[in-house]
């Protein structure tokens, strides 16, 4: 087991960007709630206290016994975390009379502390918190300050334990990796060999140990994570990794056959089952999105279900289950409320009574695509955009039918294969067409037409949580424009969607 860093949540909405900045050391951490910490191991060689949107003077703020730590390993407070370190002692924390939000800048600094090192005196740092430290407790040093907050940074004396006050993990905080990098590295002492290889060893390891002679089942998609998390079992158990490949016909244009060609290329034991007619058939009439990703979602089920029961003696179902996912469902609240029907489809292990194994459920996104590149998986499969579950059945508005699937396949394919050939591809998170319920009046030679309206999007983000729409060239946009409306009879107008998320989803549905 790799050296780790905890970092305990107290609801902050930076605590998952603390941990990226941590893992882009090559250190390995996890972020657990404080009302549900995991039992101190040896690996432990620090921890960080998150900030939150709560404040230490409320009644039932989120609280800590931090005996179990101090002292013991080093310790990081971040905001909320420094706070409370300061409230537990009887130090004064007081509402800021002052906005100490946005940017500001460290005027002074004590360089001889190892937080501190290697900083510049005046680098520009990120403030966002309502209270402040009017006093410290005894043994607690100031070691920084800003123009209006005296004790922006401290350490107590003879123990390795730091509070700031301040978020070195965003990247308005010029310095903030250099801090963050003075704590991991040099004051707890993480050796940084936590590498994509080394994930790659370890888990096939560990994988082998669990799964030994067992068969296990997995559903691919097409996408990064199931296949990442097909290529880790593979090496684990060869072929007692059954996979099938479900063609729902809610796909991109030939992407069954392409998807299956470059999974018999990886060497895996794929099975494709071609379902049309059955998704077709469930989501007849059904216009509401959340019945049609329910509809979609349960005939998946079926379908899997019978296809792995076709497998003798399975014993695990694999998943392709994400970090960001596991941090979700053990949040500081809970999960939070449902927008919509999550794109994974969930309810097969409760079905099929299987165990179930889950090789990437410590990695976020941007990590699997690296432990993607180890494995050596082709960049067709790891550079693909996301692409939900329900695939077009949710990128229709109203009702789903096979040939407004055709349709929306000719106009999709135009679009991605455009971004590709112009260079833009790799330059967005997501792009996508959705078919409107709108038919608009046009003009095609001396003819009159009354056709469909295609929306097209393509968004800019890190991890999917906040979007921007790509402001991609006119020309480009005219130029797919045209090219959808000469060869795709069905439509005369193409709108482009410049909405951000928030407030819109990137999904239309």
């Amino acid at each position: 087991m790799s050296e780790q860093i905890l970092i305990i949540d107290f609801g902050s909405q930076y605590t998952q960007l603390i941990a990226r900045r941590v893992r882009e050391l090559n250190v390995y951490c996890e972020i657990h709630p404080f009302n549900h910490l995991p039992k101190a191991t040896d690996h432990l060689k620090g921890v960080i206290l998150s900030g939150s949107p709560c404040s230490v003077r409320e009644k039932d703020a989120p609280d800590i016994d931090l005996a179990a730590f101090r002292g013991k390993v080093p310790v990081l407070g971040v905001c909320y975390g420094a706070q409370l370190m300061v409230h537990q002692q009887n130090g004064e924390i007081v509402p800021s009379k002052i906005r100490e939000y946005g940017r500001a800048r460290l005027l002074k600094m004590d360089q001889h502390y190892d937080l501190l090192k290697e900083m510049t005196l005046g680098n520009q740092i990120w403030m966002s918190h309502g209270d402040t430290i009017a006093t410290l407790p005894p043994d607690f040093k100031n070691i920084a300050s800003t123009e209006d907050v005296q004790h922006a940074a401290f350490k107590l004396e003879h123990e390795d334990t730091y509070g700031i006050q301040f978020h070195p993990e965003v990247t308005h905080s010029e310095e903030g990796k250099i801090l963050l990098r003075n704590f991991v590295v040099h004051i707890c002492g993480c050796k940084q060999d936590w590498t994509p290889d080394i994930f790659v060893e370890s888990t096939v390891a560990r994988l082998k140990e669990t799964l030994g002679d067992d068969k296990v089942v997995l559903g691919l998609s097409g996408g990064v994570d199931s296949s990442v998390a097909a290529m880790l079992i593979h090496r684990a158990i060869g072929k007692n990794l059954y996979c099938i490949f479900v063609d729902n016909g809610l796909l991109r244009k030939n992407e069954f056959d392409d998807v299956l060609h470059s999974y018999k290329d990886m060497g895996l034991n794929v099975k494709g089952v071609d379902a049309k007619a059955r998704f077709y058939e469930s989501l007849g009439g059904l216009t509401d999105p959340e019945d049609k990703r329910k509809a979609i979602g349960k005939t998946f089920i079926d379908v899997f279900d019978e296809e792995a029961h076709k497998i003798r003696n399975v014993r695990w179902l694999a998943q392709g289950t994400i970090y960001p996912d596991v941090i979700e469902s053990v949040s500081v609240k809970g999960p939070s409320a449902t927008i919509k029907s999550h794109h994974n489809v969930g309810g097969l292990p409760e079905k099929m009574n299987l165990k179930v194994v889950e090789p990437l459920n410590t990695l976020f996104k941007d990590e699997v695509r690296k432990v993607g590149r180890a494995l050596e998986i082709s960049e067709n499969i790891l550079g693909r955009h996301p692409f939900p579950g329900p695939g077009l059945g949710i990128r229709i508005i109203g009702d789903v039918t096979a040939e407004k699937v055709r349709v929306l396949q000719e106009v999709d394919a135009i679009f991605i294969d455009g971004l590709k050939k112009r260079g833009h591809y790799n330059e967005v998170w997501q792009a996508l067409a959705v078919l409107l319920p709108i038919q608009s009046v046009g003009v095609m030679g001396d003819e009159r037409t009354y056709e469909n309206v295609v929306a097209l999007r393509a968004v800019g983000s890190v991890d999917g949580m906040t979007a921007d729409w790509s402001k991609l060239p006119y020309d480009f946009l005219a130029d797919i424009s045209n090219k959808i409306i000469n060869n795709v009879k069905e439509v005369n107008r193409i709108v482009y969607d410049i909405s951000s998320k928030p407030p819109a989803t990137i999904e239309w549905e």
